[in-house]
């Protein structure tokens, strides 16, 4: 008994890590919460750049915004969060813009 919990023990273990990063397309470099910008502010900047933004989250460390583009495609993008630079733009599985240096 004691050697199944302790099986079941370790596989939630190492299952755990891979899950909270499998959520996103990417990972941003860590940046200090205080240096983040609001949600707010990267909303407004996106709309003034005529964006429609439907919904965002912080995934990855990195702002994850569900929205259309100035062209008018329905996206996935991430955006750095200090900087509002964006990084990385997908619909539907397919990468339309990926920022260079961005893995």
């Amino acid at each position: 008994m004691k050697l199944k919990l302790h099986l079941l023990v370790v596989a939630l273990i190492t299952l755990i890590p891979m899950q909270i990063h499998a959520t996103g397309r990417m990972e941003c470099e860590p940046v200090d919460k205080e240096n983040w910008m609001t949600e707010t502010a990267l909303e407004e900047k996106l709309v003034a750049e005529g964006w429609k933004v439907r919904r965002m989250k912080v995934d990855g460390g990195c702002w994850e915004v569900y929205g259309t583009t100035p062209e008018g495609e329905r996206v996935e993008a991430y955006f750095h969060p200090a900087t509002g630079e964006k990084l990385l733009v997908a619909r539907r599985g397919k990468i339309l813009f990926r920022a260079d240096g961005v893995e």
